[in-house]
This record gives structure tokens, C-alpha cells and sequence, in this order.
């Protein structure tokens, strides 16, 4: 995602960084640059990341079945 810097040094943090971080009117955010010179932004007592639907579903699968079975599946083969 791309923003750009207004000529007060503003910048508007697109919508999605702001709902995964937490950020809020009025959230603290810190700024920090790494020795390779990559910029980071963290929120300060944001509440935590929302995770990802990929995230929530990590770890659910507790069918046990084989990658062979799963594909079968998959294929409408049975298993």
C-alpha cells in the first residue's frame, strides 16, 4: 500500500494497517528505524491484531488423514 506525504509530514494510514493494528482516533503510534533503514510503526496499547481468517484456522484440522486421503477427498474419489 501506498501514501503519501502531505507538506506538514502528515500521513494517512490505510484502513486494513489500521484495523490489523488496533489503531484508533487518539492510539499512540511509535516510529523506529532499523539498521538496514526500514521504517516500522507499532501502536502503543492498541488493542492486539485481529488475526487473519488463515490465522484462525491454523491448527483446526483433526481429521488425521492422510495427504493421499485429503486429495481423494478432494477429488470426490472417497477415501
Amino acid at each position: 500500500m501506498v501514501t503519501t506525504v502531505t507538506s506538514k509530514g502528515q500521513v494517512t494510514i490505510p484502513k486494513p494497517i489500521r484495523d490489523r493494528l488496533g489503531i484508533k482516533p487518539g492510539t499512540k503510534i511509535s516510529f523506529s528505524i532499523d539498521k538496514d533503514g526500514r521504517g516500522f510503526l507499532q501502536a502503543e496499547g492498541a488493542a492486539p491484531p485481529t488475526p487473519s481468517r488463515f490465522e484462525r484456522l491454523r491448527g483446526t484440522a483433526t481429521a488425521r488423514l492422510s495427504t493421499d486421503a485429503i486429495m481423494a477427498l478432494t477429488r470426490g474419489e472417497g477415501a
